[in-house]
């Protein structure tokens, strides 16, 4: 599997080598990056067309936050500076697996990590969470903890996704989602938004992502072997 480690320049964080990702996986070799993007508010394609999109914009920009467009669907994501991105491609040639398939796998390999890390997480949402969907990890009894979403291509899908792991993260995400929600007519809650580190885990952003890349490196998708790559930057 191909790892990408490293930063680009700041406005290319959630689409940062994505292209690569997909080309690498429609070539037959999966492809991987675990990362923290630096102060980005990423809008999703859905936000995008909403008559208040820049409105929102102009309100992730007041507080702080670069407004950019992911390539995955879902809602609008807020990445303070210690909250990681992921994004895996996985080659389809042949591949009779389902985007429910790779959903389920992807939602298993990422509870598994967290809780080798002494995270309490399941699979499953709190109500009027960041980023809502079918495909998130929470908090036993607690706050989201991260989300998935995926972009399907006829040779190569990328899944992708957000972990929250220090609580001040947490508490950055619900201070500039709440009025950018607001102003797209999302329903949200600030106390939905949990964390690695209030789950029982780590408050180590790094020694997070590096748990989450050997999880999908030696997990079902990958063989435990891994050629990594170096991107321009500090990660």
């Amino acid at each position: 599997m191909r790892v990408f480690r490293g930063l680009v320049g700041r406005s290319q964080v959630p689409r940062s080598r994505s292209a690569d990702l997909l080309a690498s996986a429609a070539d037959g070799t999966p492809a991987l990056r675990v990362w923290r993007p630096p102060g980005v508010l990423a809008f999703a394609r859905r936000d995008a067309r909403d008559p208040a999109f820049d409105r929102a914009n102009r309100i992730a920009e007041d507080r702080g936050f670069e407004p950019i467009e992911r390539d995955v669907g879902g809602r609008a994501v807020a990445y303070p500076g210690e909250t990681l991105a992921f994004a895996h491609a996985v080659p389809l040639r042949g591949d009779s697996e389902s985007i429910a398939d790779r959903y389920e796998r992807a939602t298993s390999t990422l509870v598994d990590a967290l809780r080798g890390l002494g995270a309490d997480v399941v699979a499953g949402e709190p109500s009027a969470s960041f980023c809502p969907g079918d495909h998130s990890l929470r908090v036993t009894g607690g706050g989201k903890v991260a989300g998935l979403a995926q972009r399907v291509r006829s040779d190569a899908a990328l899944v992708a996704g957000c972990v929250v792991v220090t609580p001040t993260d947490a508490g950055a995400i619900a201070a500039v989602t709440e009025p950018v929600y607001d102003a797209l007519s999302v329903r949200f809650d600030p106390a939905s938004v949990g964390s690695v580190a209030a789950a029982g885990g780590p408050s180590d952003p790094d020694r997070v992502a590096r748990t989450v890349e050997d999880a999908f490196v030696d997990g079902p998708w990958g063989s435990g072997r891994r050629r990594t790559e170096r991107l321009g930057g500090r990660e």
